[in-house]
């Protein structure tokens, strides 16, 4: 055959001899060429002048691609993370999708391992699809279909304040309440998101097994857009106990309102953005008991109730106690958990500005109170002063009686954030966040990633 004259052309020299000769060729040797392609396209054999020089791919320059949890896998845990290395190569594209949305994750600088960033949905399924390219320059695609396991028990998470596109007072908490004990409260936290259109300093604090509070160092600045999202579903908060409700909302910091009432002198004064729009006369807590007497300190304005029904059986005086009361307030605005309200008290107008007469709540007048009710956020921070009973952190939203530095230690991680448009990071450093001043009694000396548990 003719292929047999050619790999013997030219005094029996070899093939691969003329295989390297790469460069132009006359007549002959194309028609030559032309007869050995055809003869190589029926036999399966290398083509000639490759990139390779005539040298066959080594194996070992092959990318092997890993994908956990394997095709198949039945239940995986939620917790543990998708994982993706690429072995002799780099990954070119991870696609990890389930109920038609995508699932968030990142490559590392080597670019051989992707991760995804948060915990999984439980008692779902999931489908990764990773591409690698390896060093002999060929691609290798692998598809991963598994699901994940049913918990023994759900997470129950509600989220108190802020409300989805709220817009709210500069001493906002973000807070958290939960229907079981959370054990494992790191697990929880590092489950949780922020991010915000100015610079501040913040951290989570837990007051108990069942409540998660963020608050920010000083109080928040003006007009600033806040993202909250907490990734819930799948973190192991305890032994068999996993979340299964994720939270995305945005709201918005508006003007700034502060807020003093005195005891002593009977007044109420409203501030917007720095400057004094209205000094309301009051009547506050008449004093004798404890339960009468008002709370001194830092309180945030915390719902509106229009009507709303005061009863003494709340506070441990029922029907049949003698101080028993049971009465209708309109235009009441909340301050605290133990029955305080700022409300409309048209029966104390004289007393209001010169004698304290109330069971504890802030009297204004028909016309003031309405006024307030009007002007107020949720997050307005309030302060009393001239009290002889002080106000706790954990009640209502007392927060801001809490110094700085120990409201840090209440983070299960044991750190502060610094917030941002692009997301929080640790402060390890003493640098303080640019932000607006909160209380004087809320001031310390100076001083991340996706929930997925590792291998």
């Amino acid at each position: 055959m003719r292929v047999g004259i050619w790999g013997t052309r030219g005094g029996g020299r070899p093939a691969a001899t003329v295989r390297r000769r790469c460069g132009p060729a006359g007549p002959r040797r194309r028609r030559a060429a032309l007869l050995l392609g055809a003869a190589l396209a029926v036999t399966g054999g290398a083509a000639a002048c490759d990139d390779s020089g005539g040298r066959r791919p080594d194996p070992r320059d092959a990318v092997r691609l890993e994908v956990t949890p394997r095709d198949g896998t039945a239940l995986a845990r939620p917790d543990r993370a998708i994982d993706v290395r690429a072995r002799n190569g780099t990954i070119e594209n991870v696609t990890v999708t389930t109920k038609g949305a995508r699932v968030e994750g990142g490559l590392n600088l080597q670019r051989d391992r992707w991760r995804s960033r948060w915990t999984l949905d439980p008692d779902t399924d999931y489908t990764v699809v990773a591409t690698a390219l390896g060093r002999d320059g060929r691609t290798r695609t692998v598809t991963s279909v598994f699901g994940t396991a049913r918990p023994e028990r759900t997470l129950e998470a509600a989220l108190a304040g802020p409300d989805d596109r709220e817009t709210v007072g500069v001493g906002m908490p973000i807070v958290l309440r939960f229907g079981q004990e959370v054990t494992d409260r790191a697990a929880v936290e590092r489950a949780l998101e922020l991010s915000s259109s100015k610079p501040v300093e913040g951290a989570w604090h837990w007051f108990d097994d069942q409540s998660l509070v963020f608050r920010t160092r000083n109080y928040w600045p003006t007009q600033t857009d806040v993202r909250f999202r907490a990734h819930l579903s799948g973190v192991r908060a305890g032994t068999g106990l996993y979340g299964t409700r994720n939270f995305d909302v945005r709201f918005r910091v508006g003007d700034q309102h502060i807020i003093r009432a005195d005891e002593d002198s009977h007044q109420m004064w409203v501030t917007h953005n720095g400057r004094l729009v209205r000094t309301i006369p009051i009547s506050m807590g008449r004093g004798g008991i404890e339960k009468y007497t008002t709370t001194n300190g830092v309180h945030l304005t915390m719902e509106k109730g229009n009507p709303v029904i005061m009863d003494s059986a709340t506070v441990g005086c029922g029907p049949g106690c003698p101080d028993y009361y049971r009465q209708i307030v309109y235009y009441a605005v909340r301050i605290s958990n133990s029955g305080e309200y700022v409300h409309s008290a048209p029966w104390s107008v004289g007393s209001q500005g010169s004698e304290n007469v109330s069971h504890g709540c802030v009297n204004a007048s028909p016309e003031n109170a309405r006024w307030f009710y009007d002007f107020v956020y949720r997050g307005d921070p309030l302060t009393v002063t001239g009290s002889s009973r002080e106000l706790e952190p954990n009640n209502g939203w007392g927060y801001w009686q809490m110094k700085w530095d120990d409201w840090v230690k209440g983070s299960a991680l044991n750190r502060s954030l610094l917030v941002g448009p692009n997301g929080s990071t640790s402060a390890r450093s003493a640098v303080q966040a640019p932000s607006q001043a909160g209380p004087r009694s809320s001031q310390g000396t100076h001083n991340g990633h996706g929930g997925a548990s590792g291998d």
